[in-house]
Order: C-alpha cells, then structure tokens, then sequence
C-alpha cells in the first residue's frame, strides 16, 4: 500500500481556523489534529471525516490525501524529541506550553544546535514585549518585527536554503501566519520549517491552537516542576514523521514500548506518591523502576543552557537513542541509580 498522509499544508492554506470549522460541521479538532500529526493514520479514518475536510479545503480528496510522499525527519540529536516526536523538515512545529516550561529554552537550543548544521534562523518578535525572548535574539541570524519583513528577509535567503522560522501564537491568531505560509508555498520555499510558540501560555487550554501540524511539541507540566528537561510529555507530543513507513520500524516499535512503559509509570507514580512503593505489587515495581529510569534517561544537558547550569551540552544520534531507550526496556540498567542517568548524554 502508499504510504498516506493528509496534506497539511494544503489545511493551513485553505482553513487557517480550522478548530471553528470543524466544530461547525460535526469534527472534533482533537480528530482532526491527531491526523495531521500521523497520530491517527488516515487508514483509520472514517471516510465522511476525510469527506468532510475536504469539503473545508474546497479540494479533491486526491488533493487532501498524499500518496507515496515520505516525509523527512531533521535529526536534533536531542533524545525526547527524536524519539517521541521528530520534526518533519518543511512542516510546521507547534510548542503548546505554559510559561516557565523551559519552550523558549528548547527553542534557542534547536537554533543553535541546527545553525551548525548549515541552516540560517529567522525570529519573528511579537508586537507585545516579552523580555524572555530577549536570550533568543543571540540564536537568530534575522529578526524581524513585521510578516513583511519576515518574508522579506525569507525569500532573500533564497529556495536552496534550509530555514527555521519562529513566530508568537499571536500572528496565529491574526491569520497573517497562513497568509505568510501561502507566500512560502507560492514562492517555492519549501525548506522553510516553521516553530510556533505561544508565549501567553493560553494555547494549553486549546484543542488546536495553532491549526494543522505536522509535529506537536507538548510540554509536561509535572516534569518541568521536577526540573526534568526538556519537559516533553512522551504521550501528547506526535509527529507525521512517525506514521507509516516514513522511518524504519524498529524506531516505531521502539517508541511504542517506550510510550507504553511511560504511560504505565505515571499511572504508578501517583499511586506511589500517594500510598508509598510497597502499595503496589511486585510486578508492577519492575514496570515503576524501569519507567523512572527511562524518564531519567531522557533528561539532556543543552549547550545554550552551560552558562547557568555548569554542566556541558550533549548530543545523542537517534540510533545511539534507540539503542539506549531498548536497553533501559529491557532491563539492562536495572542496577542503575537515577543519578547516574540522569542530565547525560547516551547511556
């Protein structure tokens, strides 16, 4: 069979508010959401579903559904991202977070981990003032303070180059970011991959803030107040580039065991907090010990972040990860201390 996918470029052409105008016809934006990051695959979608986005998008379902169009993954070579939601290069990333969860961090650190890989970033500041942003401004190769100057600055990098632009919820919101993306797609920029952040934090309340995705980057609130960074939430955050052949299987599989052992420990872990280790029986220990070793394993040490936490950035390749996260499941570090695994690079 092709490998399928929805063309979400296509929905955030032609639908910018697409959590209204799917309400009004019966869709619920967490179905809608969930098939345009692959989470959902479109072989598991209800026919009058698919129908009826298309009747949004004024296209053909031949138009809504890609076929045989595998989708490229940038490697960040940081663990959680890699393995639980990669970002499709060309598509657009959504962070949903609120303030304090370490987003504009995650930001300034894929600026800098990839600008060493040859791509230029571009910032585009928020009308409001937002004095966090300003450790974002050294990541930057641009800064823009208007969609006009955005592409603007855009365009003149030129078609060949590979791009990352960042842009408050609030240009969302406006409907000038799908304006924006249109002028990318008319333009033939197709390497340009877009972050979305909401510096408000308003978008956690929201079932599709952003509209269509192709990775979600979604924050965990426990896990930052933990200090566990970056504080990706292993269940929520989803990517395209997971769904169907697009990767090989075993990082599917991987993340799939992962995912399950991940979401079992955090059922255990309020039980355990709450009732003590001893509450719950044995089997389900193992299952405990192995979760907080995975969830250790997958804290990371970030380059821009040396200045204030004395400890060296680090970066794992994905298949250093995945032969980690298989180790950590199926039990070879077992004798490990939290400590020892934890805010390192590969095992």
């Amino acid at each position: 069979m092709d490998n399928l996918r929805l063309n979400v470029s296509l929905l955030r052409r032609r639908v910018p508010n697409l959590t209204s105008a799917a309400k009004s016809i019966g869709l619920r934006p967490a179905t809608v959401s969930n098939l345009c990051t692959g989470k959902i695959p479109i072989e598991r979608a209800e026919v009058k579903t698919l129908v009826a986005l298309a009747s949004l998008a004024q296209c053909s379902l031949d138009e809504l559904i890609l076929r045989g169009e595998s989708v490229e993954m940038i490697e960040t070579k940081i663990k959680a991202l890699d393995l639980f939601a990669p970002i499709a290069k060309g598509g657009t990333v959504g962070l949903v977070a609120r303030p304090g969860m370490g987003q504009l961090v995650l930001l300034g650190e894929l600026f800098y981990r990839l600008k060493q890989h040859g791509y230029s970033t571009v910032l585009l500041k928020p009308e409001e003032d937002y004095p966090e942003l300003a450790d974002m401004l050294e990541f930057a190769d641009v800064i823009a303070d208007s969609i006009e100057k955005a592409y603007k600055e855009i365009t003149a990098l030129g078609v060949s180059r590979d791009i990352l632009f960042a842009a408050d919820r609030s240009y969302v919101l406006t409907g000038e970011i799908f304006k924006l993306q249109d002028l990318f797609h008319q333009a033939n920029l197709q390497s340009v991959t877009t972050f979305l952040l909401d510096l408000k934090g308003a978008a956690v309340d929201e079932e599709l803030p952003y509209g269509p995705l192709e990775t979600l980057l979604y924050f965990d609130a426990d896990l930052a107040a933990r200090h566990n960074f970056p504080a990706i939430n292993p269940i929520y955050s989803t990517s395209s580039v997971l769904e169907g052949a697009y990767l090989d299987q075993n990082h599917h599989f991987t993340q799939q065991r992962a995912q399950k052992l991940l979401r079992r420990y955090r059922e255990l872990r309020s039980l355990v907090t709450a009732r003590g280790l001893d509450t719950i029986p044995s089997v389900e220990k193992e299952t405990y010990h192995r979760g907080e070793r995975l969830e250790a394993y997958l804290t990371q040490p970030f380059y821009v972040a040396e200045a204030s936490t004395g400890v060296k950035g680090e970066s794992v390749d994905l298949n250093t990860t995945l032969h980690d996260v298989r180790k950590i499941l199926d039990g070879g570090v077992d004798a490990q201390n939290l400590k020892s695994l934890t805010y390192i690079g590969k095992l």
